[in-house]
């Protein structure tokens, strides 16, 4: 089987219940064509001057990674605020909880922050990626957890095909435990024109394909984790303050500058454990641990 694909005028509820039941969907059209042209403009650019990779078992040699693409793009945070990415991942992973506070109980409901934001550039000649699970990053366990880690995205910059590497996945492969091995008989490419987009859960078994063509497979992933969960990439070394001050405030908090509801993530100042987004306001703080 393939994954379901859906137009962008899908409601929210219904993609993220396709994504319940299969582990992932295609959104066709998920982006504006004049968003798509900035986006390539930008990508193309800065992935001209990117090296390829050195890992021959998993990032590839004929493989062009970009990140730190919050400070070095103008036209990404567009893809990671657009509803259909941001609302759908705080749909699927915001699974509540009660808690006990003594004699009262709470029900918390986990929020989200972006993780890691790549381009990736699949080159002629590249191999298959080992199909793998994004949340073993955490070491998550299927299924004992019973919630997921990760909505993450894969916006096709370029055409996705069989040949030229489109992701492979294999549907429903998120319901599996850890005991069952993925193989590539069961692996199924993605097949996009550009501007869709593949969203999956953490717990579906994927990998880039084989790039078996004379052009480039560009695509622009991006992922929204549970927010008390460690960031795969490390926003606040990779982005000046001064570009971070600039941003709306709800995309510095979805980039990690924000306090949740358990106070994860406070930082201590005038002597209370205070929202790490009230720095951002202060014309003091310039650094990253330079404040009175």
């Amino acid at each position: 089987m393939a994954l379901q694909r859906l137009s962008n005028t899908t409601p929210i509820a219904d993609i993220a219940e396709v994504i319940r039941a299969d582990g992932g969907v295609i959104i066709q059209q998920f982006c504006t064509p004049e968003l798509l042209a900035k986006l390539q403009d930008e990508l193309f650019t800065l992935l001209e001057v990117t090296p390829n990779g050195v890992d021959e078992y998993f990032a590839g040699t004929k493989t062009r990674r970009a990140s730190r693409l919050f400070s070095r793009t103008r036209h990404v945070a567009d893809v990671a605020l657009n509803p259909l990415f941001l609302e759908t991942a705080r749909v699927v992973l915001g699974k509540p909880m009660k808690v006990w506070s003594g004699e009262n109980r709470f029900e918390i409901v986990p929020d989200v922050q972006l993780g890691v934001a790549q381009a990736i550039q699949i080159r002629p000649g590249q191999g298959s990626q080992p199909l793998h699970r994004d949340d073993a990053v955490w070491m998550w366990q299927h299924p004992q957890f019973g919630r997921e880690a990760r909505l993450q995205i894969m916006l096709a910059v370029s055409e996705f095909t069989a040949d030229n590497g489109g992701t492979l996945t294999i549907p429903r492969s998120h319901l599996w435990d850890d005991e069952r091995m993925p193989t590539m008989d069961e692996a199924v490419p993605t097949e996009m024109a550009a501007g869709d987009a593949l969203l999956w859960v953490g717990s579906l078994y994927h990998g880039g394909g084989n790039n078996k063509t004379d052009g480039l497979r560009t695509g622009l992933t991006m992922s929204y984790d549970l927010s008390m969960l460690r960031q795969e990439e490390n926003h606040f070394l990779s982005i000046p303050i001064d570009k971070v001050k600039a941003m709306p405030e709800e995309l510095q908090r979805l980039l990690g500058w924000t306090r949740n509801a358990t106070f994860m993530g406070f930082v201590e100042f005038d002597g209370q454990m205070q929202d790490p987004n009230e720095l951002l306001k202060r014309d003091d703080f310039t650094a990253v641990g330079q404040f009175d």
